[in-house]
């Protein structure tokens, strides 16, 4: 169902990734170094560096992609150590010098006479250390609004393109605005945040059987009226919803208030008797209100638990049509008012959502044809403009083809898990 909108926010997640990674910086650690000897004694040239030569040329050697190294040994040899200050008189005496210990006299003399403080080799590799630090924040890059404007541009056509409502990919500009300006790749996820700002558009339904089985032990039956326009496969879903409650073992009866469609009252009668519950009908023509109102009539005469009272379709932009639909709600009173939508309808279904839900306010929301919807946006434009939870998704053919909408499912589904 989201396979091209997953590979899209792949391709923006990688382009957003490669504008604002830092270059790779191999630095070895001079917290690592102080841990080890050098390897061998330098030669005679070397050996004579100060301190602070040695300290500037390897501020100076700092170029991207090679490895800053301190030599441990010359900084140790320049430092007074206290065991070296308790020999006595006669042993400093007569001690045979080296030529290193000499070399680190000299160097221990140069710095005195410069008037340079003298550090133990923690502490020089400590200093270099925060220089070093320094010196690498200079090429981190930061999301600039500019730069966030441009680079969502593409993030934001290819959700409109997927059947993503406006109003919600504005939504989700916002948030990742908040959250990614000013701030660079390896201070936040661009993965898990863009999953919270689509994770903060859906919502999860309540669970329908546990919905209804709370509301039995003050009222009976549970009334739940399907709205949609033509086509949208009302029909079918009230049979898959049907289905589903009777595996529950909760007894279902079915009203037929599509009076207007020809052939919808057969239909309906078909699924219902290879379901195996009750259907209670009226003519064509007759009053959809009325037949509404003698299924309820029915389910309390024959202690039945639940009423599924289909209506016929209707287009959103017909008044009048909209205006019958008002008086079922009005005469049937429902515990559940769930629009029926085609997820392969896109924007249509969100326009359709949207007004159907201005009308009667609806409880929820079934998608249909979910199973070869390529695209997924319709999913989170109607939950951003109903405010209204996802309760099934149609998956197939069969009555065992309603999937339980699931929030998480649709995010990994989107490859932001």
């Amino acid at each position: 169902m989201f396979e091209f909108l997953k590979d899209k926010l792949k391709n923006w997640k990688d382009k957003i990734k490669e504008e604002f990674t830092e270059p790779e910086i191999k630095v070895k650690k001079l917290s690592e170094i102080k841990k080890k000897k050098s390897s061998k004694v330098k030669t005679s040239k070397s050996s004579k560096k100060t301190p602070k030569k040695a300290k500037k040329e390897a501020q100076q050697g700092h170029p991207i992609g090679k490895t800053i190294e301190i030599d441990k040994e010359i900084i140790e040899k320049a430092e007074i150590r206290p065991e070296e200050n308790k020999k006595g008189f006669f042993s400093k005496l007569f001690s045979h010098k080296t030529e290193e210990q000499k070399t680190s006299e000299k160097i221990l003399e140069d710095i005195k006479q410069e008037g340079e403080e003298i550090k133990s080799p923690e502490e020089r590799v400590e200093e270099l250390e925060k220089e070093n630090q320094g010196f690498f924040e200079r090429f981190k890059k930061k999301i600039t609004e500019e730069k966030f404007e441009e680079l969502f541009q593409e993030l934001e056509m290819t959700m409109l393109q997927n059947n993503v409502a406006y109003g919600a990919v504005q939504e989700i500009k916002k948030k990742l605005s908040s959250e990614l300006i000013g701030k660079n790749l390896s201070e936040v996820s661009i993965e898990e945040k863009l999953k919270e700002a689509i994770s903060g558009i859906l919502m999860n339904p309540p669970n329908l059987i546990k919905q209804i089985k709370e509301k039995l032990k003050e009222k009976s039956p549970y009334v739940i009226v399907f709205v949609g326009i033509n086509g949208s496969g009302k029909t079918t879903s009230i049979a898959k919803v049907a289905h589903l409650l009777k595996k529950e073992k909760l007894s279902v009866c079915i009203g037929a208030a599509d009076t207007f469609r020809a052939a919808a009252i057969e239909q309906l009668e078909t699924h219902a008797n290879k379901i195996g519950v009750p259907i209670i009908k009226k003519d064509y023509g007759s009053d959809p209100a009325a037949v509404g109102f003698e299924a309820i009539a029915y389910a309390k005469k024959h202690k039945l638990d639940v009423v599924l009272i289909d209506t016929a379709g209707r287009m959103n932009t017909k008044e009048s049509l909209m205006k019958e639909m008002e008086k079922i709600i009005r005469v049937c009173n429902p515990d559940l008012k769930i629009f029926l939508g085609e997820s392969i309808t896109g924007n249509d279904a969100t326009e359709q959502a949207s007004s159907f839900n201005q009308h009667i306010s609806i409880d929820g929301i079934i998608l249909s044809k979910a199973d070869v919807d390529e695209k997924g946006g319709t999913a989170l434009s109607v939950s951003f403009v109903t405010k209204k939870p996802i309760y099934f998704l149609g998956t197939g053919q069969s009555y065992d083809d309603l999937e339980v909408f699931d929030k998480d499912k649709v995010i990994k589904s989107l490859g932001l898990e």
